[in-house]
């Protein structure tokens, strides 16, 4: 794992499982290596989600996602995803996030992920510690 100012970066090896008859990466796990850059990005933090769920009563969910597959990834490449926060907000967090093999950008995409209320599933803010850290 590396963090810069700007990025976050999640090291990925790309299993077996991972790819398709072709022996290239299935298309929608690129979205799981995003998602786990995400997670390891708050938990880098300090913030679990189950914690987040239990203290605050909040969860994530991603409200859109926009990605571009430019090159393949293949069985066994060494990967590393970025997760960069482009757009903090009250009950929401925008991502730009790319997935590369050394310095080869394989697929980009913008991600905005929703603060939602455990139970109601509604928007919700998030925790203040949580904001005033990403501002």
């Amino acid at each position: 794992m590396r963090q810069t100012v700007t990025e976050f970066l999640w090291p990925v090896r790309v299993y077996y499982e991972d790819t398709d008859s072709g022996g290239v990466v299935y298309y929608a796990n690129y979205l799981k290596y995003m998602e786990r850059a995400r997670t390891e990005w708050l938990r880098a933090r300090g913030y679990e989600q189950d914690q987040l769920a239990e203290t605050y009563g909040i969860l994530f969910a991603v409200r859109s996602a926009s990605i571009d597959y430019l090159r393949p990834a293949r069985f066994n490449d060494r990967l590393e995803v970025s997760a960069k926060l482009i757009e903090p907000g009250r009950a929401s967090l925008t991502f730009a996030q790319e997935v590369r093999r050394e310095a080869e950008v394989l697929c980009r995409a913008t991600v905005r992920i929703a603060c939602v209320d455990r139970e109601t599933l509604r928007p919700a803010r998030l925790p203040a510690a949580l904001y005033g850290e990403l501002n």
